[in-house]
């Protein structure tokens, strides 16, 4: 069997269910940006990171757990928190448990910018997304994506990830 035979080609549909889901979370993403980035001064994947380490008790995580959440590699995640370090929004201390590990925190003004942003992230989200769809969309899309996270988490062997997936699903990742 050849590799073209093995695949399982999109139909119509799902093509255009594909297409629509890249090219709609890209602009959502960006339109998201942009908004926290004018309003702000901060851009959604710092923000991101702000909310991420929100949501662990004392705002501080591992920077290779944190890595994992924000789907991020440990470089690329190093390289954006050395600049919200050096901003003063987060602050990296070793990890007390592992001398190899490294434990990223929230400070005081990383607290201050994700209390005043939250609200703006809110409202796009709702404006751009939330609010467009009905209460059982909201709930389809919820136990679709949520479907996709626990498959992603099986292939990792991630599957302890659920809690901090309920974390967002409470609403905590929306609100400091």
């Amino acid at each position: 069997m050849t590799d073209e035979q093995a695949v399982r080609w999109l139909t119509g549909v799902e093509q255009q269910a594909w297409q629509m889901y890249i090219v709609a979370s890209l602009r959502l993403r960006q339109r998201l940006h942009r908004e926290l980035t004018e309003a702000h001064g901060v851009s959604l994947a710092d923000y991101e990171v702000l909310v991420c380490l929100a949501v662990y008790p004392d705002n501080r995580v591992r920077m290779s757990e944190l890595a994992y959440q924000l789907g991020s590699t440990k470089s690329r995640l190093s390289h954006q928190i050395s600049k919200l370090e050096t901003s003063g929004l987060v602050r990296r201390c070793p990890d007390p448990d592992d001398k190899r590990g490294v434990i990223t925190e929230l400070t005081g003004a990383g607290q201050a910018l994700l209390a005043a942003a939250a609200p703006t992230h809110v409202r796009g989200a709702r404006e751009h997304l939330i609010d467009l769809l009905t209460p059982d969309e909201q709930a389809a899309v919820g136990s679709v994506f949520g479907r996709v996270l626990e498959h992603l988490d099986d292939l990792d062997n991630r599957r302890d990830t659920l809690t901090d997936r309920e974390a967002w699903q409470s609403g905590r990742m929306q609100t400091p």
